[in-house]
């Protein structure tokens, strides 16, 4: 009596285990009944029937996949190395179980061929410079061709682009021809801007007054940084007036 008892509380048990399942706020769970879908339920507790009803798990958080480096020739012939992170959650449970056997390998595989697509129809200057407008056309085309299974794309970025060691010498060529053209145009606008100021300077200094001004301001900064002798011729203009003077003592 022992042992039947026994055993019917195993088996009371087992039929718990198997009939109760608990899904966490995250995951939703698709129910085939004798191998027909009759839809997916959670969060909480779910009530199965043992022997008739399964259960696949389907987590509802977002997942960040991995792109491996790609071998990519680019539209102007330049082989380089694209890798890149794609963002993406299950929406619809029922469509990631049924419609795609293995969603996340799927997906990775889908990303992988269209970032050399994608990439490969871009020159390499814009995949360099337009990151950003590769990022939503890669997007925009993950999430069309995902969206039949269930599955929405939110965010693609590319993160790393490796160039062959001749072309990052041939950049790095081209950027220092860049920077000496700025510097050499940029002293060529100084001298145009210094030459104007000049002339305009000149035009101000045709005044006497401004000339024989300007004259005793040199003399004192000379006064002042130099202790030693310095002799300047005085223009006419300043000793005129004393020489007119003297005659008019002397006649």
């Amino acid at each position: 009596m022992f042992n039947m008892t026994f055993f019917i509380v195993i088996l009371v048990v087992m039929f718990l285990a198997s009939a109760i399942k608990i899904l966490n706020e995250y995951e939703r769970g698709v129910i085939f009944r004798l191998g027909r879908l009759i839809g997916s339920k959670g969060p909480g507790l779910i009530l199965l029937i043992p022997l008739i009803d399964k259960m696949q798990k389907v987590s509802l958080r977002l997942v960040t996949l991995d792109v491996p480096p790609q071998d990519i020739i680019t539209k102007d012939n330049v082989s380089v190395k694209v890798n890149a992170v794609v963002y993406f959650r299950v929406v619809i449970p029922a469509k990631a179980i049924v419609e795609v056997e293995n969603f996340l390998y799927a997906t990775s595989q889908l990303a992988q061929t269209t970032l050399r697509s994608v990439c490969g129809e871009a020159e390499l200057d814009d995949l360099l410079s337009e990151r950003e407008k590769l990022n939503m056309k890669l997007q925009e085309i993950l999430d069309r061709r995902t969206d039949p299974w269930g599955i929405k794309v939110s965010n693609v970025e590319i993160k790393h682009i490796d160039l062959p060691d001749e072309m990052k010498r041939a950049m790095a060529k081209q950027a220092e021809a860049e920077r000496e053209r700025r510097a050499k145009v940029i002293h060529a606008e100084g001298e145009a801007q210094a030459a104007v100021k000049l002339a305009e300077a000149a035009i101000v200094m045709s005044n006497p007054v401004a000339l024989q001004l300007r004259y005793l301001q040199t003399l004192t900064e000379v006064a002042t940084e130099n202790n030693s002798t310095t002799i300047f011729p005085l223009p006419m203009e300043l000793i005129k007036p004393f020489l007119q003077l003297a005659d008019k003592k002397t006649a």
